[in-house]
């Protein structure tokens, strides 16, 4: 199983990065934040690899917890690779942490390709599983996750793009506060650095 893959940018599509690691361009499917990455900038992923019967293909992650959760949205029965990318493209981890634990499943649908029986489905199967490690996080980080909502309407507003946001956002530090001037500051540090 690749695990990793580290390298330069070479190009980018509409869910795609290509990696160049050792010479090699690898294909790594994956969230707005790793596309806000510039061509020619160093990239580390985090990588799930889905063999199929017809192709290879590597699903990679900012974070090692996205990974994780990724691996585990796509135990769900109904729930592919390409679906459980959408679903984190689309909610923060706190958020989707909430929706599951919280029996939030309406949130959920906001997700392309997710139905309400679907989104039940995915809140009934994951719950427990969730609640065990991520539980006491999952409670406290709700206020973040709305806080993180304003400050990406924010960011938009001042003419950064949807997927430059979402860089910004995750890149925010666990401790900083569900404060919304300083969750803001910390996001625009992103694009200083």
């Amino acid at each position: 199983m690749i695990a990793s893959v580290e390298g330069r940018v070479s190009a980018a599509g509409a869910d795609y990065v290509v990696v160049v690691v050792g010479g090699v361009g690898l294909r790594v499917f994956t969230t707005p934040a790793a596309l806000a990455t510039p061509e020619g900038d160093f990239l580390l992923l985090h990588t799930t690899l889905i063999v199929r019967e017809d192709a290879l293909t590597l699903f990679g992650f900012p974070t090692l917890a996205e990974r994780e959760l990724f691996d585990l949205i796509t135990t769900v029965s109904g729930i592919g690779p390409r679906l459980g990318l959408a679903i984190l493209s689309h909610m923060s981890l706190e958020r989707l942490r909430q929706a599951v634990l919280n029996k939030q499943p309406e949130l959920l649908t906001r997700v392309p390709g997710i139905g309400k029986k679907l989104a039940e489905k995915i809140v009934f199967e994951l719950r427990d599983k969730l609640r065990g490690s991520t539980g006491a996080a999952a409670a406290s980080s709700g206020d973040s996750a709305d806080v993180d909502s304003d400050v990406t309407a924010a960011l938009l507003t001042f003419g950064y793009s949807q997927a430059e946001a979402s860089a910004a956002i995750q890149s925010i530090p666990r401790d900083t506060p569900a404060d919304f001037e300083e969750r803001m500051r910390a996001a625009l540090a992103y694009f200083t650095r």
